[in-house]
């Protein structure tokens, strides 16, 4: 007969992996249920999603039915962090800050000169290729008076708050935190300066990111105060700028790619985005907005062509609405996965 007593001293034996303390000892044990010979067990620990509690769980559940028990149920929890400091012992190991010289995560920066040519499509296909090549991805929607990327992944819940860390949501594999989650029914954002740069900081020191190698930040058109808290909070940043094949676009981009070579930023490459409309019946192209923006722009700012995306539309998915991520095997989304792999190439990751 499994007893209550006899599995408190059983589960003595389990230590938290970062703590070095049984988890009796640590105030681990949330829940603690017996019916007949099963058993169901909630167990806080330290840190959670990791090989280690892979581990611990397995111990967990040998060392029960040795006590006795026919089955187990294992739920987890997180310990708080007061919990953390008073169990004392090994400090659980934390990833550096994304701001701390010791973070190794890539910043990349979609800009354009102008609005309406497309960047915060080419910031959510761009990020969403990453994924698909097994990269840890976030984006910072930092465009925060025309914010857009939650709608545009048709991400419908909102960020979680857990010991006064938010943590971002996640859709097709990538982190996502916006100004769009924190107004009411798409309300405008009447903001000056000081609070906008407040609140771009906030996305990176109060946010849960986790282990990144990309962070995609999708910047609002121009040089205006957001792109220059950018800039100098991310000294390390590089940039990707998005234009259109027309000339006052392109022309109007090079402002962009200027302040990011004034303030050090490499610039990966350019996109040119709505290159061309290709008729789905004859194949035809045909240059709607003009040719050769996007070469000449790469041309003045001594950079690559990434690629020349179509004016073209998602296949629409009601049942898991998205409205502008392309599939991997869309023929524009396999445009995007070549401009991935040359970001890739170039940043080295």
């Amino acid at each position: 007969m499994v007893t209550e007593e006899k599995l408190i001293e059983t589960l003595k034996k389990i230590k938290d992996p970062d703590l070095q303390k049984n988890i009796v000892e640590t105030g681990g044990i949330r829940e603690l249920k017996i019916d007949g010979d099963n058993v169901s067990i909630k167990i806080a620990l330290a840190r959670t999603g990791t090989a280690e509690q892979m581990q611990l769980q397995q111990q967990v559940v040998k060392e029960v039915k040795e006590a006795g028990a026919e089955s187990v149920g294992l739920r987890f929890d997180t310990l708080t962090s007061e919990e953390i400091e008073k169990a004392g012992g090994t400090k659980t190991k934390q990833q550096p800050s994304l701001l701390s010289e010791e973070n190794d995560t890539e910043f990349i920066a979609i800009a354009s000169g102008k609005g309406g040519v497309g960047k915060s499509t080419v910031t959510v296909n761009v990020a969403v290729s990453l994924a698909r090549m097994g990269k840890k991805v976030g984006i910072i929607d930092a465009d925060i008076y025309g914010f857009s990327i939650p709608d545009m992944m048709g991400i419908e819940t909102r960020p979680t708050v857990k010991d006064e860390k938010i943590y971002p949501v996640e859709r097709f594999g990538v982190k996502v935190i916006s100004m769009g989650f924190f107004v009411e029914d798409n309300a405008p954002v009447v903001w000056r300066g000081p609070m906008l740069g407040k609140m771009l900081n906030n996305f990176f020191s109060e946010v849960e990111w986790g282990e990144l190698d990309y962070l995609l930040l999708d910047l609002p058109p121009g040089t205006g105060d957001v792109a220059l808290d950018i800039h100098s909070t991310l000294p390390e940043c590089k940039e990707v700028i998005v234009t259109t094949p027309h000339a006052t676009a392109a022309f109007v981009a090079a402002r962009a790619g200027a302040m990011a070579i004034k303030t050090n930023h490499e610039i990966l490459g350019v996109v040119e985005n709505m290159s061309y409309f290709e008729s789905k019946i004859t194949g035809e192209k045909e240059y709607v907005f003009g040719e050769g923006g996007g070469e000449r722009l790469a041309e003045e700012l001594k950079t690559d062509l990434l690629g020349q995306v179509p004016l073209g539309q998602p296949e629409i998915d009601k049942e898991d609405f998205a409205p502008s991520v392309y599939a991997a095997d869309h023929s524009i989304g396999e445009i995007y996965a070549g401009i991935t792999e040359h970001i890739v190439k170039k940043t080295g990751k």
